[in-house]
């Protein structure tokens, strides 16, 4: 016998919120970020460089080398997909760009696929609203729609997703093909053809990806779910046909697992006894990470707890749950813990929106005076220290920048400002129509989170990408140690620096790098090197002096040493 359902919902409270402005939000929150601005250390230059090594044929495609180095992070996809793109894109478009641009899809099919299940596990028989007596509870096909609002909304307002979602990294391919894999499970009952595309893509592709433990334990999971679940779609019986994706779920696992295992993709990063102590910083990044959606799916698992006592007769708990806790599990036992965190926002976003048709007036209203009080004093901050930069008042946040970003110049963009100026102006018309109509729309208390996460991004994306580009780009200091060498150097020795480091010379000096820890090529007469290494790990020393130590702009204990090597023919060098 099925408990009582809390979801109690007047077909008044579902309305449609209009298409256009939630496309426009997802556009909103996926360009800025993407275009721009320069590559940012380290794993967003990293990944730059082994895509253009790629591109340019200097590297196998099943082992791609940096200067010899292979890449830190897992995962062979996402350089391939970078590499396609800059080989695809014509000579005059952006390389940078080029390279994000599948990355950009992957966003945006993280946001839609994300939509999709919301939509379809609220159209199975235990997540619908409860019924009333005299007619008016909402219909199904309106009620999934509002619920899918309110799960895309919660995702875009989670704090984690900025930053991680716009690198040209493994993580944001990841997201992605966990993404497609939830959506894969939530559609199997109504769309086969869609359900199997998304389980053919999205297993391998997560494996592939640099996650193939995460890809093995979702798939097996959700193995078991089909296996064993006592509603299907429409139907409150499982059908046979279930017994049957249970077996593609399991046979596309494995093999996935073994596509990994064959290109050598298993790589485990568990922590260690030092890491384990950390937990003060684990459960801050549990704070602020899924923030405001896990104080929702806290809800939500408080109000459902009569249907997550029988999981298997509710699959639209059932399968975020287990998505979540994967999530979970990774992010307390593997290191980066915030990547294993991420793959699981999409599932965390889907139980806050079943925590909406059940929240009372006072949490809403508390939900939105929160989110208008810290998006609008953090808008205000923004839009304050750009002022100072710009014109030198006030004066305090002007001397707080000189100081943190010392040889910054700043400039004037009339696009960023009118982009940031729309943004804002958006904002405040939201705030007015929100706090002007008591709508009594579902996801109505998701708006503004949604909202003022997408403004924030934007004017740190428009109004401070100069000032971020300074700090978090290697283009600066890079610039600088090329500067000291004549222009038409082509070789240039490395002494351990970073994967990152060697790509940026590599794309803004067009010129080869060799380790001189492995190889000292005569002819190469510049060396670039991390000043603790060369100190502390010299190798022949003496046949080399030193040009220049070139500082990175916002942190002076980041020393580059340019050398020379000895009794060579000094040509005059334009700093």
């Amino acid at each position: 016998m099925n408990q009582p359902n809390p979801a109690i919902v007047a077909q008044s409270a579902v309305r449609r919120l209009p298409r256009w402005s939630l496309l426009l939000l997802c556009l909103a929150y996926i360009v800025p970020g993407f275009v721009g601005r320069s590559p940012w250390r380290m794993a967003d230059m990293e990944g730059f460089g082994y895509m253009r090594e790629l591109a340019l044929g200097h590297t196998s495609w099943l082992a791609p080398r940096l200067s010899g180095l292979a890449p830190e992070s897992e995962g062979l996809l996402p350089y391939w997909l970078g590499a396609l793109a800059l080989k695809a894109a014509p000579s005059w478009f952006s390389p940078e760009i080029a390279s994000r641009l599948p990355f950009m899809a992957l966003l945006a099919l993280t946001l839609m696929a994300t939509w999709w299940g919301v939509y379809y596990l609220a159209r199975t028989p235990g997540a619908r609203p409860v019924a009333f007596a005299f007619g008016g509870e909402a219909q199904t096909t309106d009620y999934a729609r509002a619920m899918a609002d309110g799960g895309l909304l919660a995702l875009v307002a989670c704090l984690g997703l900025a930053q991680l979602s716009h690198e040209t990294s493994s993580y944001l391919p990841q997201l992605g093909f966990t993404a497609l894999l939830f959506f894969a499970f939530a559609t199997m009952p109504y769309h086969g053809r869609l359900a199997a595309m998304g389980l053919l893509i999205g297993l391998p592709g997560l494996a592939l990806s640099g996650a193939p433990t995460m890809a093995l334990l979702l798939g097996l999971g959700c193995s078991f779910l089909a296996l064993f679940l006592r509603s299907w779609g429409d139907d409150e019986q499982a059908p046979a046909k279930a017994r049957l994706w249970a077996l593609a779920w399991l046979l596309v696992t494995l093999a996935a697992a073994a596509l990994a295992w064959l290109l050598d993709e298993w790589v485990w990063r568990l922590v260690n006894e030092s890491n384990a102590k950390q937990w003060q910083s684990l459960m801050r990044l549990f704070l602020w990470f899924g923030w405001p959606a896990w104080p929702l799916t806290l809800w939500t698992l408080w109000v459902w707890r009569r249907q997550i006592a029988r999981p298997l007769h509710h699959p639209h708990l059932a399968l975020p749950l287990w998505f979540a806790g994967v999530a979970v599990a990774a992010t307390v036992s593997s290191l980066p813990a915030d990547r294993a965190l991420l793959l699981g926002l999409p599932a965390t976003a889907t139980l806050a929106a079943f925590a909406l048709p059940t929240l009372k007036r006072s949490i809403g209203s508390l939900i939105d005076w929160f989110t208008l009080l810290f998006f609008s004093a953090s808008a205000i901050a923004i839009w304050v220290i750009w002022l100072a930069v710009q014109t030198g008042f006030p004066a305090k946040p002007a001397a707080n920048v000189a100081r943190l970003a010392p040889q910054f110049v700043p400039g004037f963009s009339l696009i960023a400002f009118a982009v940031a100026l729309a943004a804002t102006a958006g904002w405040v018309v939201l705030v007015v129509w929100r706090s002007a109509r008591n709508r009594a729309a579902i996801w109505k208390s998701l708006v503004l989170p949604a909202s003022g996460a997408t403004l924030g991004w934007i004017l740190l994306m428009t109004l401070w990408l100069p000032l971020l580009d300074h700090g978090l780009s290697l283009e600066p200091q890079i610039g600088r140690v090329l500067a000291q060498m004549p222009a038409d150097t082509r070789c240039v020795h490395t002494y351990g620096l970073t994967r990152a480091h060697i790509a940026a010379l590599r794309y803004y000096g067009d010129v080869d790098t060799l380790r001189y820890e492995v190889h000292d090529r005569p002819g190469c007469d510049w060396l670039v090197a991390e000043q603790y290494y060369w100190n502390h790990k010299p190798r022949q020393p003496e046949a080399w002096e030193l040009v220049a130590k070139v500082v990175r702009p916002t942190d002076r204990h980041d020393f580059l040493l340019v050398l020379r090597r000895k009794n060579q023919s000094r040509t005059p060098v334009t700093p």
